[in-house]
């Protein structure tokens, strides 16, 4: 509980010997570090998902969406980009959410939507303090991703969408569809469906349909 109440902490005045006093030099300058907002996303439902009520009907409803997860995966709150997506879209799952659950994914969302997506709004502090204090209100442990949003905010780039790392994940997530379509069969028809799934990727490239040459009008 210390850590939601205190973020500046003193530097060491005195070294005794066989405590850890000896500070490294840092491996990479400070202003190119990056911090990975998917991964701070998923942290944050990690923690949700572990204090839903297992018994609740928005846990059973987990199950039921994503069945391929097992239950001890959803207990432990493994998810991925696109499952937390597909749960901001759905509106069965928000009403099925009790009343503390309700305020932390609201509080949730809004920090998703308005600070660690390509948008940044100007209340962004606003937004995260407001979901640490649901976090310490529930008596939830400060892990180290809730840690960065709580005292390394200026860390952040102005548009986290740019930097995050969910177009990985979704290349992670269409090859796992398509090992689920052929089921690990080997076919040839695997690596144009790959190739399609790269040409989507580029919006801005215009196809055009091959045009049929009639044969018989060249006869002639």
């Amino acid at each position: 509980a210390l850590r939601y109440r205190k973020r500046d902490w003193p530097q060491r005045t005195f070294f005794n010997p066989g405590e850890r006093n000896v500070e490294p030099p840092p491996l990479s300058e400070q202003h190119k570090i990056i911090i990975p907002p998917l991964h701070i996303k998923l942290g944050l439902v990690k923690n949700l998902a572990k204090a839903m009520d297992n018994n609740g009907p928005a846990f059973k409803y987990l199950h039921e969406t994503f069945p391929r997860l097992s239950v001890a995966k959803i207990k432990e709150g493994v998810f991925v980009g696109p499952q937390i997506k597909q749960l901001f879209r759905d509106p069965k799952f928000e009403k099925l959410l009790r009343s503390k659950e309700k305020q932390v994914w609201d509080a949730f969302y809004q920090v998703s939507t308005n600070f660690l997506g390509n948008d940044k709004a100007e209340n962004c502090k606003d937004l995260v303090e407001d979901m640490l204090a649901l976090f310490q209100a529930f008596s939830w442990n400060m892990s180290l991703k809730i840690h960065f949003l709580d005292s390394h905010l200026n860390f952040f780039t102005d548009n986290c969408g740019q930097v995050s790392d969910e177009r990985g994940e979704r290349f992670h997530q269409d090859i796992a569809n398509m090992e689920k379509r052929y089921q690990g069969n080997w076919s040839m028809a695997i690596l144009a469906d790959s190739c399609w799934t790269l040409i989507r990727d580029a919006p801005h490239v215009h196809y055009k349909r091959q045009a049929k040459i009639n044969r018989k009008s060249e006869a002639y």
